[in-house]
Parts: structure tokens; sequence; C-alpha cells
């Protein structure tokens, strides 16, 4: 009898003039009706301050310190849609979802200001310095603490086959720490052999501790991962996991590559933790990367930058135990070190400035490898300007990319600069993801940024300035040789480019500085 009624049901009923009437739908149109109804007197008025709240938001961005591109790509928003692009401007700049971060940071950046001490020797050797590191050496030491050192041993690596290698010898000499921060892990070849040393040096009583960045939740590794390290005794966790809340703090990403060992030794650069980066696979061609290896008390900075990072959700904070300099002495010293960091909260852009500080002081030689090229109007006229006043310019870029938008993106820029005098290559065998910047046989910086927005202006990074270190003659040697696997973009290149990545490169512009 139920299963009859069920049926009868389902049938099809009949849909008259007062099924009409009655219906939701029908409803909902009397409804709406009647808003509209009852809003009428009010439309005008309504109107004049939605006009007033856009005026605001625009008078508020031109009165802002953001960058003057970022400016023009709100305006083009603001312009195309009003309302939504004034109030999406609203809600990125209150920082709605990580204020809480951003002053946890800054404590913690206010606490451990005077926690490395600047070796006064170093800058009195550096005084009257006729490339003027010690202007940019006073310069990071105001945005945050970071020395410049002397007896420092550099190794430079021009392949993450060669970090690797080096990153395990150093993982088994491990006594009292070992601290690792990547943007990016994934199970596999790479991983697994790390993971294997880290779970065996855990059970020895190391403190091991890990750290990624919460997107490797979505794509690389399982929810929870952390958990699983956890057993197996190792201190984990991650930066910023993503949960089904809406926040603008998903917007700033930890981009960092740190490994830290017993303060003996630090590695930065591109390489992750992913067989990708040792070639292992090869998803765009064979992939191009570089780091480098620091011995002496510039680890003390990396170990810093680490314990930062860590501690933002840690209730107490401890940072003087593991800033002692280590027990090895490097049996190779020269010239100096500064590891420095970029935070996107505090205002700084501390990347952007030691790249534009590079190419303003550059008279002989500037050559760079990144990934991405996406500029701000501040960097491509320090390129362009170094360039136009003599200094040799070159840029090696992806010949595949792993992103066909960020790739339009960096040809739009070839026609502005090539006109300047800058050399622009492309590495034919695959995807450069190194991220170099070597100067006149003096001054190099490897790291973790890219010439691109969301390295310069909305992620947490790190890197390594070395200046006269016995290592700059190998990470340009490595430049040449990477050259010659490359090829020159020139006007005739520029100008049979498709019409895919002309067209995207155009429309993607307006908003790059959002990407």
């Amino acid at each position: 009898m139920n299963d009859e009624k069920t049926v009868r049901l389902a049938k099809p009923v009949k849909k008259g003039i007062l099924h009409l009437l009655f219906s939701r739908f029908f409803i909902i149109i009397l409804l709406l009706a009647a808003v509209f109804h009852w809003l009428k007197p009010y439309i005008a008025p309504l109107a004049l301050l939605q006009s007033l709240f856009v005026l605001a938001m625009v008078i508020y961005l031109f009165n802002s310190t953001m960058s003057s591109s970022s400016k023009l790509t709100w305006m083009f928003i603001i312009a195309i849609l009003p309302q939504a692009g004034a109030m999406l401007l609203l809600f990125v700049q209150t920082n709605l979802g990580h204020r809480a971060v951003k002053r946890r940071v800054e404590e913690i950046i206010d606490e451990t200001r005077g926690a490395l001490e600047q070796p006064g020797e170093v800058l009195e050797a550096l005084r009257g310095d006729s490339d003027g590191t010690d202007d940019l050496a006073r310069y990071l030491n105001r945005s945050g603490c970071f020395p410049i050192y002397s007896g420092c041993e550099t190794r430079y690596f021009a392949s993450g086959e060669e970090k690797f290698a080096a990153m395990l010898e150093e993982l088994e000499k491990a006594e009292h720490y070992i601290f690792l921060e990547y943007f990016i892990i994934e199970e596999g070849y790479m991983w697994g052999r790390v993971l294997e040393t880290l779970i065996r040096k855990a059970a020895q009583g190391v403190d091991v501790r890990v750290m990624y960045d919460g997107m490797c939740e979505l794509s690389k590794l399982p929810f929870g991962y952390t958990k699983l390290l956890r057993e197996k005794g190792i201190k984990a966790k991650t930066f910023a996991p993503i949960r089904p809340i809406v926040s603008s703090h998903y917007n700033y990403r930890d981009h960092r590559k740190i490994l830290v060992v017993d303060g003996n030794t630090a590695i930065t650069g591109g390489v992750n933790l992913a067989d990708e980066y040792i070639n292992r696979t090869a998803p765009f061609g064979h992939w191009k990367d570089a780091a480098v290896l620091v011995r002496g008390p510039a680890v003390k900075s990396f170990t810093l930058l680490f314990l930062q990072m860590w501690n933002i959700d840690e209730p107490g904070v401890q940072f003087s135990p593991w800033l002692r300099d280590g027990e090895a002495v490097p049996e190779h010293p020269s010239g100096f070190v500064m590891p420095f960091g970029d935070c996107p909260l505090d205002g700084d852009r501390v990347g952007e400035s030691v790249y534009i500080d590079m190419l303003y002081r550059a008279t002989d030689y500037v050559h760079i490898m990144t990934p991405y090229l996406i500029l701000d109007s501040e960097l491509s006229t320090a390129l362009r300007y170094a360039a136009e006043r003599g200094v040799d310019v070159k840029l090696i870029l992806p010949g595949i990319p792993d992103k066909k938008v960020a790739y339009a993106l960096a040809k739009s820029h070839y026609a502005a600069l090539t006109a300047s005098g800058v050399k622009i290559y492309e590495y034919t065998p695959g995807f450069v993801h190194a991220k170099v910047c070597v100067s006149d046989a003096e001054k190099a910086v490897v790291g973790t940024i890219n010439y691109d927005y969301r390295s310069l202006y909305h992620h947490f990074e790190c890197a390594a300035y070395l200046y006269r270190t016995d290592c700059i003659g190998d990470i340009e040697r490595d430049f040449q040789d990477t050259l010659v696997r490359c090829r020159a973009v020139t006007p005739e290149t520029i100008a049979a480019e498709t019409a895919f990545y002309r067209i995207t490169g155009w429309l993607m512009k307006f908003i790059a500085p959002l990407m």
C-alpha cells in the first residue's frame, strides 16, 4: 500500500493556474518585487552610498604604500566592477583571517631582533666598501636580524642531484638536531631516502623537526601527514594548513627551503623534496636547479629563520639554545655571507630590494636564473637601467614551462627588456627552477626568491647573500654552462610568438600583481 502511494506521488501532476500561483518560483518573484518596492524610496541614497564607498576605496588605494603596479591592477578591477572590486580591496587590506598571524610574526621578529649579534670586526672590515655591501647589511638589519659574517665556508650546487647527495651526507652527521623547512614535500624516492634517515636519527635521540607549507596537503601529501611523522618520533607541523574557511591568510605561503644540522651546516636554494627536483621524474623536461651550503657562524641565521616560523603557533618561544655556533670549524673560509629572510606581512620588500641593489651597483655584469619573470615597475626599471648604462644583463628562463599563464606573463616583458639591451635566454632542455643572481665576480644571491609577485610580495622567502666567497666563480661557471644549452630571445622570436602566449600575456598582465 505504501509502495503504491509512493508510485502515485511520483506521477506527474497537472500544473494549472493555481499551482503556478502557489509555486516557490512565483512566491520568490513576489517577495523580490515586495523588497524592491520597499527599497524604492531608498534606491537613490543607496546608490550614493555605494558611489561614496567606491570613491573612498580609490582614495585609500592612491594613498597606500603598495607598488604602483599593484595600484594599477586594483584600479582596473574597480573600473570594471566598482562595488565588487572595492569590496575585494577592502577584504584584502583589512587582513581578515591573518591578523593574528601578522601580529604573532611581528612579535617574534621584535623579540629576536637582537638574538644574533653583528660581529663588529666584520662591519669594520667592510666600512667604506666601494661595492656598498656594508650599506646593504645595515638595511637588512633594519628589517630583521640578518648579520653579515666572515669565517664561513660555502659550496654551490648546480643541480638538485648534487644538493640531494650533500643533504644525505650532512643528515648522517647529525648528533643534536635537524631542522627542515620546505615549501614542497612529496612522497617518492627523494623524500623516502631523507625520511629514512630522519626516522633513524630521531630514534637515536636527535631533535628532528619538519615543517612544510599547508598547500602540500592539497596535492602532494595526505591530510594528517604530520601525525604520521610524529608517530615516527619526528616533530612536524604545517604552515597555514588549508581549512574550509574564507581567509586572506592563504595568500601568504611558506616558500622557504632550509636545512640546518647541529648549527654546523645549512643548505638553502630552489630544491624542494620531490622527485622532479632530482630528475627522477621529468614532467617538464630536464629540471635545472641550484642550492648553496653554508658552514660557520652564518648558519645561526638560518637556524633563527626556521625557529621564527616554527614558533608562530607555539605558546612559549625558545631560541637561544640553538643559536650558538656549531662545533665544526670551516676548513676553507672565504669572503662574507649574509643569510636573510623576507616576510610578506611586514611591508618590507627585502628580496626585491636586494636584487635592485645588485642591479644598480653592478659595473660589469648581472647574470640571473629564474623560473618566473612577472615584474613590477621598480624591478623592470632596474633591469632596463642596468642594461642601458652598459652592464651585461642576462636572464635565463625556462624553455618548457610548468605554468603556461606564468610563461605568457614572462614573455610579455621580453620586448621592453630586450629593447633596453637586456639579453634573455630560454633553457631548451626543460625547466629552470634555480633562483640565482651573480654580479661582477664578487656578489651572488642563491635562495628561494623568484622574480615574480608571489615571491616578492606574498611569500615567506630566504636566501644567502654571498660577497667575495670562493663559490662565486662556481656560480658564474654554472650560468655559462647553462647558457650554451639555451636559445636566445630576439626581436624575430618575439614577433613569431604564438597567439596564445601573446594574448594571454596581454590579458593577464592586468591582474599579475594578484597572482
